[in-house]
């Protein structure tokens, strides 16, 4: 979708933000300070005060968009739904996504937003997430495909398997040791090999780059972790479903950790993975 005077340019917006989240990293270099815990959000965790520093760059960001004549509701892991005027657009953001990597200051850790023109996964036309630790960049709009750093992805639905049918790499999210434990011999029937990156975006957008061959929640997950990445992935060619929904994209833009999400680069590998997660569990 193409920026005009109602319509901001949401790629410009977004990589002044990113701009400004260096710095604002920069200025906190070492664990000692960037683990400081300053509240708790409205989505639950922690709120630490990296976190905390990110949101606050992003309003200001949003605020200046909505003084130019934007309209849309903010959805942010801290501070919830904000009306900038409202109207049917969402913004969805996940302002630092992989804070316990930011924390430590270990790789990856990236910020995630999300534009939609609905209520749930369906609707989001533009997505955008930078790894902060790399500086890549993964764009997408609805219907016009998806980019990594500019340049066109388009990995089909190419995956690859071992001898005996597995998926060769799969990355796996929400992976709190008691959950690994339970689907460990269903990971082990489906996947060579696992990788966890402690960032539900940044796992996404290597799907998306067919640089796994799937990825898994083993518990369910917020709008503001996937709605940005799993357009990424749908506009490279590749799958995604909530497994919590009849509708595979049925899962909704808001704060409450609805379904476990499931991506892959054919039909036979979402099927497979879509076994692993439990709403329930």
């Amino acid at each position: 979708m193409e920026a005009s005077a109602a319509e901001p340019d949401w790629l410009a917006a977004c990589r002044r933000i990113v701009a400004e989240l260096r710095v604002m990293l920069a200025a906190h270099p070492s664990t000692r300070e960037r683990a400081v815990v300053v509240g708790r959000g409205e989505g639950g965790d922690r709120t630490l005060v990296i976190d905390q520093a990110a949101e606050e760059l992003i309003f200001a960001e949003l605020a200046g968009l909505a003084a130019a004549g934007a309209s849309f509701t903010a959805i942010s892991e801290e501070r919830g739904e904000v009306a900038f005027g409202g109207g049917p657009l969402r913004v969805v953001i996940d302002p630092i996504d992989g804070s316990m990597n930011a924390k430590r200051g270990l790789w990856p850790h990236a910020v995630s937003i999300a534009v939609a023109d609905g209520l749930t996964m369906a609707d989001v036309f533009f997505a955008f997430v930078c790894d902060l630790t790399s500086g890549e960049v993964w764009t997408a709009t609805r219907g016009g495909g998806a980019w990594l750093d500019g340049v066109a992805l388009s990995v089909g639905d190419t995956e690859r398997r071992t001898r005996d049918g597995r998926l060769e790499l799969v990355a796996i999210e929400s992976a709190h040791p008691a959950r690994i434990a339970k689907r460990g011999q269903e990971l082990s029937l489906r996947a060579h090999r696992v990788r966890m990156f402690g960032s539900i975006a940044f796992a996404l957008c290597q799907l998306a780059a067919g640089r796994v061959d799937g990825m898994a929640t083993l518990w369910r997950c917020r709008s503001v972790d996937v709605a940005a990445a799993q357009l990424i992935v749908r506009e490279s060619g590749g799958l995604v479903a909530f497994t919590a929904y009849e509708d595979p994209l049925g899962a909704p833009l808001d704060l409450i950790s609805h379904s476990p999400v499931v991506a892959a680069r054919s039909a036979a590998g979402l099927a497979e993975l879509a076994t692993l997660p439990s709403s329930q569990q």
